[in-house]
């Protein structure tokens, strides 16, 4: 499972010109499922993503977790993280999983967030979406389960 996390200002997603998610200050994260992802892959990156140290502390130091600086998270589905480019100029998404499991899995991610007692909102799956957002920083980091397992 690979995730982009952007510590944002703001973010929301629009589907057919109507906002149906949004966020204040917090992490947008794009979130993609690759075949072969676990229930295990969501856990861990839902949990890695809620503890990272990204949010400035009193003296603007990167010490803060999203649970501790009570920002939100805006998850929308990115099937796209998993185009390889390797070859020719059309991406390839052989390795991306198919969208019965990748929706199982994208709601399994966001359950555990919420879990967590975080506050989240989402795009839609499976729909055309425009993404809008205010990066802070920029601060942008790339993750992956299966560098991890």
């Amino acid at each position: 499972m690979r995730a982009i996390v952007q510590r944002v200002k703001e973010s929301r997603v629009e589907v057919k010109g109507r906002t149906v998610g949004a966020i204040g200050p917090g992490i947008l994260v794009f979130l993609g499922v690759g075949k072969g992802d676990s229930e295990k892959d969501s856990m861990y990156l839902a949990e890695k993503i809620a503890g990272l140290r990204i949010f400035p502390d009193a003296e603007g130091l990167m010490n803060l977790s999203l649970m501790q600086s009570g920002g939100a998270v805006l998850v929308v589905s990115q099937f796209t993280l998993w185009g390889d480019c390797r070859k020719g100029r059309r991406p390839s998404f052989a390795r991306a999983a198919g969208p019965e499991t990748a929706r199982e899995l994208y709601e399994a991610f966001i359950r555990c967030l919420r879990e967590k007692g975080l506050e989240v909102a989402t795009g839609r799956f499976r729909e055309m979406m425009d993404v809008f957002l205010v990066n802070d920083g920029p601060v942008t980091l790339m993750l992956d389960s299966e560098k991890v397992f």
